[in-house]
C-alpha cells in the first residue's frame, strides 16, 4: 500500500514516524508544511520540515519534540550577548542545518532536493518533501493586527486572539514534482494529527486537489490539543473545539476519520466511517501501533 502522509509539527512528525517503522520506505513519502517557514538572522528557517526530519531520523529532542537532542546552545547565548534576537532559541546542531540549507539554497538548489540531500546525510529512507519549493508564508489574522506565524507561535506565544489566517503565495505555488508523483501513486492519503489551520490548511491550498481516499487522524482530543494551538485557534474563530469540529473542516475530503478513546461519545455525529482508537503517542511503539491501527482502516475502506 503506497501512502501519502500530509504532516506539520510534532503530532505529524510522530505519526510520520510510527508509518516509517511500519511501511516499507518505498512505499511512504511524507509532504510537509512550509507555511510557518521564515527568514531569520539571514537564514532560511524551516520549523515543521525540520521537526518532522529529525523525528524520522531518531534525532529530535525527547522532551520537547523539535529541536535536536543533546544540544547545546553557545551560539544563541552569545547573539543574545551581542544585543541580538534571542526570542527564537536555535541550537548549535541546529543552527548547523539552517546554515548549510541556506548555504545550498543560495547555490540555486531547490528546497525539495536540499531536503532529499539531508535525509540522506541523517539515514532517513522514506521520502520527505516539503509541499512547495516556492514560499507559502502562514499570516494569522488577530486582534493585534496580522502577524507572520512565527510571530505569533513563538515570539508573541499565541497570546493574540485569532480571527482567521492568509496562505501569502499559495495560490500561485506549485507541488514539488515529487509531491504530485507521489500523489498520482499513492492508493491513500493520511492527514496526519497536526493543527488543520496552520499546518494542513497550507498544504491543501498548495496541493489544490486530491483524488484519492484520504483519512484524518485528530489532533484534538477530549477537547483540547497535546501540543500547539489548535483547540485555542477553534475557540476563538467561534467554534467548540473537538474532534467532529476537526473532521467537519475536512468533510468534503474524508473518507474516513479516526478519533481517540476519549471521544467515542462522538461517535454517533459523525457521517461517514470512522475508527475510535488510543490516539496519544507518548513512545515509538504507539507511534507504531496507530500507524498499524490506521493503515488497516484504510484497508477496510478501500474501494
Amino acid at each position: 500500500m503506497k501512502i501519502v502522509a500530509l504532516a506539520g509539527g510534532v503530532g505529524g512528525a510522530k505519526l510520520a514516524h510510527g508509518l516509517a517503522q511500519t511501511l516499507p520506505p518505498q512505499d511512504l513519502t511524507v509532504i510537509v508544511n512550509t507555511g510557518d517557514d521564515f527568514e531569520h538572522l539571514g537564514l532560511t528557517i524551516c520549523p515543521d520540515l525540520d521537526t518532522v526530519c529529525y523525528t524520522l531520523a531518531g534525532l529530535a529532542n525527547s522532551s520537547t519534540g523539535w529541536g535536536r537532542e543533546n544540544e547545546t546552545w553557545n551560539t544563541i547565548t552569545n547573539i543574545e550577548k551581542l544585543g541580538g534576537p534571542n526570542w527564537f532559541r536555535l541550537g548549535d546542531q541546529d543552527f548547523g542545518t539552517h546554515i548549510e540549507r541556506t548555504r545550498r539554497l543560495k547555490e540555486g538548489k531547490s528546497l525539495s532536493q536540499i531536503t532529499q540531500e539531508f535525509c540522506t546525510a541523517w539515514g532517513i529512507q522514506p521520502t520527505v518533501l516539503p509541499m512547495s519549493d516556492s514560499p507559502v508564508r502562514t499570516i494569522v489574522c488577530t486582534d493585534e493586527g496580522e502577524l507572520a506565524f512565527q510571530e505569533y507561535f513563538v515570539h508573541r506565544q499565541c497570546h493574540p486572539r485569532v480571527s482567521g489566517f492568509r496562505f501569502e503565495g499559495a495560490a500561485t505555488a506549485q507541488p514539488t514534482h515529487g509531491a504530485r508523483t507521489a500523489l498520482e501513486a499513492a492508493d491513500a492519503i493520511i492527514i496526519c494529527p497536526s493543527n488543520p489551520w496552520v499546518s494542513i490548511d497550507p498544504i491543501l491550498r498548495v496541493l489544490k486537489e486530491i483524488n484519492k481516499p484520504v483519512v484524518a487522524v485528530s489532533p484534538i482530543i477530549g477537547g483540547k490539543t497535546v501540543k500547539g494551538p489548535a483547540a485555542k485557534m477553534y475557540a476563538e474563530l467561534g467554534i467548540e473545539p473537538s474532534a467532529l469540529a476537526v473532521a467537519e473542516h475536512y468533510q468534503r475530503l474524508l473518507a474516513g476519520f479516526i478519533l481517540d478513546n476519549k471521544d467515542k461519545q462522538l461517535s454517533d455525529k459523525f457521517r461517514g466511517k470512522i475508527l475510535v482508537t488510543d490516539t496519544l503517542m507518548n513512545s515509538n511503539a504507539d507511534r507504531a501501533r496507530l500507524a498499524r491501527d490506521v493503515l488497516h482502516f484504510i484497508g477496510s475502506i478501500q474501494i
